[in-house]
């Protein structure tokens, strides 16, 4: 961005030299990337309004990225988060106009001043463009989210629309080369390229989240949960549920209502002579079970996956009014949305 604002500078006024053009086309190439972070602070500031948390600012070749910890909970919501980047540049171009016409400026600072007002105005008309992973297309998904009620449709409609603006903006790079044999436009080319990669991502990324939304941690337990009863012995445990059986590390305890009281970890038994496990009750070494480890049975799949994440899980237990109906697993989840998808016609 230096050498390119640089050499502009120098060949529209021949009299600053090859030193000053280049510091101009530094400060320039500066105050460009400083409008790109205006723009991401624009949906920063809004994001933090709604209570939405920024983990951190991105700047890349074309443009910048906020990255948030959560979607906003509203189309409402999600709306003023995306159309704020693009208001802070159109005020930016806005009052760099303004400037440049009232004072008059004039000679190389006016040529920045009116460059930096053009970048800021494409920033922000580029940035409507109503496809992901633009402004415009974050926009599109809440318009859709709020008439359809659904968050993840919206985000599909706006990927697909990504998707095909990338297209159309590579066919677009080519046209001529394919027209007059000339070089293509390799800018236009990365610009369509980097708009369906991503939106690509975001379309398989708001899918998944689509099915998994459909479906609740109930209708993914596992076939053969480990729930035991607090009454029962280490020795009855051992012949009905560990010899002969499939490995199982941990089981889980109730009571007779059925309400979780504990856990109990196989490798505890070691540590009690096989002499006492007659008299040796499962309650007698029970353990406590992590609130962050259960889930309700009525959250969706989505909620079970976040939290799998969030805490570095395999497994969970699953609740209804206190009572432990099952065990959902990673492997479980996976088994819903491949029946899923065989259920459905070709």
């Amino acid at each position: 961005m230096t050498l390119s604002y640089g050499t502009n500078l120098s060949s529209e006024f021949p009299t600053l030299g090859g030193v000053n053009s280049t510091f101009l086309g530094l400060v320039a190439a500066l105050l460009l990337f400083a409008s790109v972070l205006a723009h991401e602070l624009g949906h920063s500031f809004v994001a933090i309004k709604q209570g939405i948390n920024v983990k951190s600012i991105t700047l890349f070749l074309f443009g910048g990225l906020a990255s948030l910890d959560k979607e906003a909970k509203t189309p409402g919501g999600a709306f003023w988060i995306a159309i704020a980047g693009p208001a802070v540049s159109l005020a930016l171009f806005l009052l760099l106009t303004g400037i440049g016409t009232s004072v008059a400026t004039s000679g190389p600072l006016g040529a920045m001043v009116g460059l930096l007002a053009y970048i800021n105005l494409a920033l922000a008309l580029f940035n409507l463009i109503p496809g992901l992973p633009l402004d415009g297309g974050n926009v599109l998904k809440a318009l859709v989210w709020k008439i359809t009620g659904k968050q993840y449709t919206g985000v599909i409609w706006a990927s697909r629309v990504g998707q095909a603006l990338g297209w159309t903006a590579i066919a677009l790079g080519f046209l001529p080369t394919l027209l007059s044999g000339q070089f293509p436009n390799f800018w236009t080319i990365l610009i369509g390229w980097f708009l369906l990669q991503n939106a690509g991502v975001l379309a398989q990324d708001a899918t998944l989240r689509s099915k998994l939304s459909e479906f609740t941690a109930e209708d993914a337990l596992t076939n053969d949960t480990p729930i035991i009863s607090e009454d029962l012995s280490l020795r009855e445990l051992a012949n009905e549920y560990i010899i002969g059986k499939a490995q199982t590390r941990r089981f889980f305890i109730v009571n007779e209502e059925g309400e979780l009281l504990g856990q109990f970890e196989v490798d505890q038994m070691k540590a009690i002579p096989t002499s006492q496990w007659p008299t040796t009750q499962v309650k007698d070494l029970i353990q406590p079970v992590e609130l962050s480890k259960t889930i309700d049975a009525e959250r969706s799949l989505l909620d079970v996956v976040t939290l799998f994440e969030k805490e570095q899980l395999d497994e969970l237990a699953v609740m209804r009014n206190g009572m432990l109906v099952g065990l959902i697993e990673k492997a479980s989840i996976r088994q819903v949305l491949q029946r899923n998808a065989e259920a459905k016609p070709a």
